[in-house]
């Protein structure tokens, strides 16, 4: 089964924030693909199953930024 979740962040400017995102959110297991976009302030999560919002927060501040 696969599970799809949108996350919204703040703090994402450019293309690199983008970038730092997706390689921290990537780590997380489970995580089968991300898509970030700073201009809409979101990642959408594709994974095996429901990702943990503490796992997702603590990667995005990894980052550099927020979870909203």
């Amino acid at each position: 089964m696969t599970d799809v979740s949108t996350w919204t962040i703040t703090g994402m400017t450019c293309g690199h924030c983008e970038a730092s995102v997706r390689e921290e959110v990537s780590e997380i297991p489970g995580v089968e693909s991300v898509e970030v976009s700073h201009a809409a302030g979101t990642a959408v999560i594709t994974s095996s199953a429901p990702v943990d919002r503490a796992a997702v927060a603590a990667a995005v501040e990894e980052a550099g930024y927020a979870l909203a």
